[in-house]
């Protein structure tokens, strides 16, 4: 494990971004600032004066899960589509962070979590002088719902297996099994975009849904066929986002995993509905400092 994994860590300076929300169509500004040590990642809407403006992330601040993850507050301010972003944090270990945002909803940017890693290399990484704790997975954590299929399982590293089946032959039946790190996920996962049927499109938008959703930020298929001019990132770019998205559902946990997650089918309730099955199981998983075992190896 890299000396990152060790000590909890914070974004060095602030960095600023802007775009579209992928179910508002809401154009927000984005300022991720540095936080001091066990502050946990915390979303600040800065449009909202009149209660309460600060969420927390926490697998009880999820409160909606339909095409994506929605955190909110007890005075109900809420913040959307975290799972992109806050699968970036995981990646690059980024513990401690606040992220202030002029609107409800995180920016889409291309459907994928690769602008936020290069948005969070700008700021920077700076080590803080506190341990890094783990959840250690101790005895599975199943959810079934009909035959879809979310569980965590003990493993002596963090390990993401997804599988997927549609009828559309543009996807059919995928399945990617991966130990993720920063590597892995910036080289296999990062790139890789959300998806949706167009068919779906005009129904999402009745409910008000997917309003700033477009082939600039998503891939989009019609029957058999991916609608992009440029197609695919990878041919099995729909099961490694689902794999992208169970990262950022996991990391509401507010600290990284050492066990593995599977996903058969599942989607953004199934991932929460694991996590909260896990905090219920008190005797299921414990807290790891690998820190205080690499003092003692020493």
């Amino acid at each position: 494990m890299s000396a990152s994994g060790y000590f909890q860590h914070t974004v060095a300076g602030p960095v600023i971004f802007a775009g579209t929300g992928l179910h508002t169509g809401a154009h927000v500004r984005v300022v991720v600032r540095p936080a001091a040590p066990d502050a946990g990642i915390v979303f600040v809407r800065t449009d909202v004066h009149d209660r309460d403006n600060r969420v927390p992330v926490s697998a009880e601040a999820v409160c909606q899960t339909q095409l994506g993850t929605v955190i909110g507050n007890a005075d109900d301010v809420r913040v959307s589509t975290i799972e992109h972003l806050m699968a970036a944090l995981a990646a690059l270990s980024i513990d401690n962070c606040v992220v202030e945002l002029d609107g409800p909803e995180v920016p889409i940017m291309d459907g994928s979590s690769e602008p936020f890693i290069q948005i969070l290399d700008r700021a920077g990484r700076r080590k803080q002088e506190a341990v890094r704790q783990y959840i250690e997975i101790l005895a599975p954590i199943v959810v079934e719902e009909g035959d879809k299929r979310a569980a965590l399982l003990p493993a002596d590293r963090f390990e993401v297996a997804f599988e997927i089946a549609f009828a559309s032959k543009a996807i059919g039946r995928q399945v990617v099994d991966l130990a993720i790190d920063e590597e892995s996920f910036r080289s296999e996962l990062s790139n890789c975009r959300t998806f949706g049927f167009l068919r779906d499109v005009e129904a999402l938008r009745a409910i008000g849904l997917a309003r700033g959703g477009s082939m600039e930020n998503a891939v989009v298929i019609d029957g058999d066929r991916v609608l992009n001019r440029e197609g695919l990132r990878r041919k099995d770019e729909f099961v490694r986002h689902k794999a992208l998205d169970a990262i950022g559902d996991l990391y509401v946990l507010g600290r990284p995993i050492l066990g593995r997650f599977e996903g058969v089918l599942a989607g953004h309730g199934l991932n929460n509905a694991v996590v909260r099955a896990l905090l219920a199981q008190p005797r299921a998983w414990r807290l790891r400092a690998l820190a205080s075992e690499l003092a003692e190896a020493v």
